[in-house]
């Protein structure tokens, strides 16, 4: 029988495949802009108004992943203190 992951383990496993999803479509999202900017023929001197309209649908989120994404990686599970510098929570060594 499997052995049943601790919360904490459960909350990183988590953590790493909510990052991963986020990670992705924010790539996705990077290489679109990219793609409409450089491949898709835009009308000389201006940009057209429907592009305008996605880059900034995709900017807005662009910038909601990033922030979720970094908030997600950088929250922790509580104030576990790390005295030594180990990596590992003292009250769990």
């Amino acid at each position: 029988m499997k052995k049943r992951l601790t919360p904490a383990e459960l909350d990183a496993r988590l953590k790493f495949v909510v990052g991963c999803v986020m990670a992705a479509v924010l790539t996705l999202t990077t290489i679109g802009v990219i793609y409409a900017l450089v491949f898709v023929t835009q009308p000389i001197g201006a940009q057209a108004e429907n592009d305008k309209m996605f880059f900034s649908v995709l900017s807005s989120i662009a910038t909601f992943i990033t922030g979720t994404l970094a908030g997600l990686m950088i929250s922790t599970g509580g104030n576990k203190e790390d005295k030594n510098g180990n990596g590992i929570p003292d009250d769990q060594e």
